[in-house]
């Protein structure tokens, strides 16, 4: 089989992952509506290309935090991705650095913020954080992140309480008794042992997540750190100006890849009434539905800086390791780099808002 899209690599990981760990990685809550809506909303979107324009010499960079990147395409942090592949989240941070672009490592997973370090020490990494019930576990995490050289923290807030996800419930998912969440090894707060870690996903989680979280919980973060601090699962123009009246770096429009609270947008769907309510006061990336590079720049064009994948990462994982991942990450860059000559434009600089419009400004006609 010839591999030449993400999707290819997504049919081919849906043949070959054991159950448990697909229906983890592929699931959404609830209905699933969600899920759905994050793909169909892209291509709800229509491209408005300019012609004529001298595009033979592009540039594909973006600066984020400050730091340049190759591609405004990066990776979201994803759980448990030892389940896809041996070197699980070691692989996925190497391809990522490879590629020139940002890797986030999840809180929950089977690396740790040492191993990761160590694999991918040239690699721009940002840290997954929840803040949990016992502070000092968030407050150790944050310190090993700085540590190990991690450059922003990426705060969840969607996840007061964990989603039902339906498949998970009816396959009772616990991770691979071979396995471990590798943050709390050896952790010094951490009251939860690997048996506990292995009675299942949720009822561990829900050991760790603090229901009571609130925007003041925000201001002791960034008083415990230095690093800039981005606020992951905002979908509303209200939260996001308080995010940025709190003096966040950046807001990350998600919705959880749809695993969260069912019905809600996609993400795509959100983000333009954020990036007008927030404007230049902080950046503003997105993730959810990202499957081709013509969905990069819908998203750049409505007020993205950049974008995150989650399960196309995990898809290349699943196939090759590392190489898989890099794969992925390539088809990508090469579909928006496409985008870009076909727009007319020759930076990312050059995508204007008036470049995408909904399918219903051509239905009226």
């Amino acid at each position: 089989m010839s591999f030449i899209c993400v999707n290819d690599y997504e049919v081919y990981s849906k043949n070959v992952l054991p159950k448990n760990a697909l229906d983890y990685y592929k699931s959404g809550a609830c209905s699933q509506l969600t899920l759905r809506l994050n793909i169909d909303a892209f291509q709800r979107l229509r491209i408005r290309p300019r012609i004529m324009i001298d595009i033979s010499n592009r540039d594909c960079s973006a600066t984020v935090l400050g730091y340049k990147i190759k591609y405004p395409i990066g990776v979201s942090p994803t759980a448990m991705q030892k389940m896809a592949h041996p070197e699980g989240e070691c692989a996925n941070a190497r391809a990522v650095g490879a590629f020139g672009s940002i890797f986030t490592l999840s809180t929950l997973s089977t690396s740790s913020i040492e191993e990761v370090a160590k694999a991918a020490p040239n690699t721009n990494k940002w840290f997954q954080l929840y803040i949990y019930k016992d502070r000092d576990v968030t407050r150790e995490m944050v310190l090993r992140a700085e540590k190990a050289g991690f450059k922003a923290l990426v705060l969840t807030v969607d996840a007061s309480v964990f989603g039902t996800r339906y498949a998970d419930v009816r396959n009772k998912f616990h991770l691979p008794a071979h396995l471990r969440l590798a943050n709390f090894e050896g952790l010094k707060s951490n009251k939860i042992n690997h048996a506990e870690q292995n009675s299942g996903l949720t009822e561990y989680v829900n050991k760790l997540f603090d229901s009571s979280l609130s925007w003041k919980d925000i201001k002791w973060l960034k008083d415990i750190t230095k690093l800039p601090l981005v606020l992951k699962g905002i979908l509303t123009p209200e939260d996001a100006i308080i995010a940025a009246d709190l003096g966040v770096a950046a807001i990350l429009v998600s919705n959880h890849g749809a695993r969260q609270l069912d019905t809600v947008p996609a993400s795509i769907e959100a983000l333009p009434e954020i990036a007008t309510a927030v404007g230049n006061r902080c950046e503003i990336y997105l993730d959810g539905g990202i499957r081709y590079g013509t969905d990069v720049f819908k998203a750049l064009a409505l007020g993205a800086k950049m974008v995150f994948v989650g399960r196309p990462a995990v898809w290349g994982l699943t196939h090759s390791g590392e190489e898989g991942v890099t794969n992925v990450l390539n088809i990508l860059g090469r579909e928006f780099d496409e985008t870009l000559a076909l727009t007319g434009c020759k930076s990312v600089s050059d995508i204007k808002k008036s470049m995408v419009v909904h399918e219903s400004t051509y239905s009226k006609l």
